[in-house]
């Protein structure tokens, strides 16, 4: 008798786990002179640590899983407690024998929304994925984050020009999904580590900074100004990389997805009252968490999307990156509060 294939269900989340401690400023400095720090709070960082805790704020109905590294110290124990009490499962994040925990200092200015981040690589700058064992998880959906920001991943590999793609071709031939993310850092690295993890991804999730540098496209004009023509070439370009299902790309204004079947979709941001803004940090983690929601429920694309520009809105109520977060039916009721611009 043929042994059944166990149901595959549940997101796992692998990369960069990070404390962040975010302050509010009145404004960001030039070169020696005072700003102001207005408050100082603590929160989760990194793309599977924002990620996963926002599912479980959403009250994601499958279960959560961990993957990556964190230092044997306070900041390490603090992320491990904080998985516990969000029920998810630690048992492939591991604890490195040397190294700390990784760790950014987040300026935000609430006023406009913007952010600087001074970051400590720690532990994170050595996670290879290796242990990574797809047979003990019952996870559906592998998502990885974020590339540009995982050094040893980051580096080349004979086989998948990188080992965050050979990462990606181990889980999918495991029967997972797949999916990715990345940081915006200011280089011309994007179009040398991005394509080899595209050609084993499902679901790709950039911002347009990061959609530009992949792809050669200039997304917003001298204005500032989205160029929705450009965006439209860089997905089609993103999608040729070797992407299985979807590109989604999201910005200030909302997102973009294409299918790869040349589906097209547009989601516009909710229009949110001014005072409503305490800071954008984890606002794009929160599109992504809510849109992967989404997906592995079998939503429509438009309702996935709504899903993630809800859950973006939520989390900028709050300065950290997770602390905004509400139930999907909350975040839902949002939208209805504060329809779409």
């Amino acid at each position: 008798m043929k042994e059944r294939k166990r149901a595959r269900k549940g997101v796992l989340a692998g990369g960069n786990w990070i404390v962040d401690r975010v302050k509010r400023i009145d404004f960001y400095p030039e070169r020696e002179t005072l700003a102001t720090i207005e408050s100082e709070s603590r929160g989760t960082g990194g793309s599977p640590y924002n990620v996963l805790i926002d599912l479980s704020l959403l009250g994601a109905p499958f279960p959560l899983s961990a993957a990556g590294l964190v230092g044997a110290d306070e900041l390490g124990r603090d992320i491990l407690r904080d998985c516990r009490r969000h029920r998810i499962n630690i048992k492939q994040l591991a604890v490195a024998e040397e190294g700390a925990t990784s760790y950014t200092d987040v300026m935000s200015e609430p006023e406009e929304g913007v952010r600087t981040f001074f970051h400590f690589r720690g532990a994170n700058a050595e996670w290879t994925g290796e242990t990574l064992d797809f047979a003990k998880t019952s996870a559906r959906h592998f998502h990885l984050g974020y590339l540009l920001l995982l050094d040893a991943l980051d580096s080349p590999c004979e086989t998948h020009g990188t080992l965050a793609a050979s990462l990606l071709a181990r889980a999918q031939e495991a029967g997972l999904a797949t999916s990715i993310d990345a940081v915006s850092e200011d280089s011309d690295r994007f179009a040398e580590i991005i394509p080899p993890a595209l050609a084993h991804t499902d679901y790709c999730f950039l911002n347009e900074i990061e959609a530009g540098r992949t792809t050669g496209f200039e997304i917003r004009d001298e204005e500032g100004e989205l160029d929705r023509v450009a965006l439209r070439h860089a997905a089609g370009k993103l999608l040729e990389s070797g992407i299985g299902k979807m590109v989604v790309i999201h910005f200030a204004e909302g997102a973009f997805a294409r299918t790869k079947e040349g589906e097209d979709h547009w989601q516009s941001s909710l229009e949110l009252p001014p005072d409503f803004i305490e800071g954008a940090a984890g606002a794009g983690d929160a599109f992504c968490a809510g849109v992967l929601y989404g997906i592995h429920e079998s939503w429509t694309i438009p309702r996935s999307l709504l899903a993630g520009v809800a859950a973006a809105a939520a989390s900028l109520s709050h300065p950290t990156c997770t602390g905004g977060l509400r139930t999907m039916d909350e975040c839902l009721a949002l939208a209805e509060e504060h329809p779409p611009l």
